[in-house]
């Protein structure tokens, strides 16, 4: 090595900036869309002898291990116990079933993986969030985040660690003369 030469020194390695990556808190199981608009009557009217024999006559099997969405895609008057229906008979088959669209019940994941995370133990921590994804991660995830770690951290911010975009930083406490 030349002695004009410095090894070279990863930064961000040293800089003790925890990333927290979002795209990480993606569901794994595939989703399935039940949509009710199937079982209408000029996917209009629901009419219930024959919704109830639709279902039992359903191959709920498919849903083994998905999430399934349960959703009327038409603009019709649906009755809760439609829905409710619909879980009785897919509950034993499906990991998850929700009442919604996909977008909804991405919300709902991530704030649901936001709330088991032990928050506490980011106290005075400088945290990033990161950026980029490879999942579609909904902006109220980020929302969330942030708002549930700004009691915690000393700083948020947010991007990848070599380039970030300051979110939060908490004031430094200054001790009286």
């Amino acid at each position: 090595m030349n002695s004009e030469e410095k090894p070279l020194v990863n930064r961000v390695a040293e800089s003790g900036l925890i990333t927290i990556k979002l795209e990480n808190f993606f569901p794994e199981e595939p989703l399935a869309t039940f949509d009710l608009k199937d079982y209408l009557f000029m996917e209009l009217i629901l009419k219930e002898k024959d919704f109830r024999e639709a279902l039992q006559a359903h191959d709920w099997s498919q849903y083994e291990g998905v999430n399934l969405l349960v959703l009327c895609s038409s603009d019709a008057i649906i009755p809760v116990w439609a829905y409710m229906l619909v879980v009785s008979y897919a509950e034993p088959f499906a990991k998850t079933v929700f009442q919604g669209t996909a977008e909804e019940f991405y919300k709902l994941a991530f704030f649901q993986a936001i709330d088991q995370m032990e928050l506490p133990s980011y106290q005075g921590q400088r945290i990033v969030i990161k950026g980029c994804s490879e999942k579609p991660v909904p902006a109220s995830a980020y929302v969330e985040l942030t708002r549930r770690l700004r009691p915690y951290a000393q700083s948020i911010m947010f991007g990848e660690p070599c380039s970030t975009v300051p979110i939060f930083k908490r004031p430094r406490k200054v001790d009286p003369v």
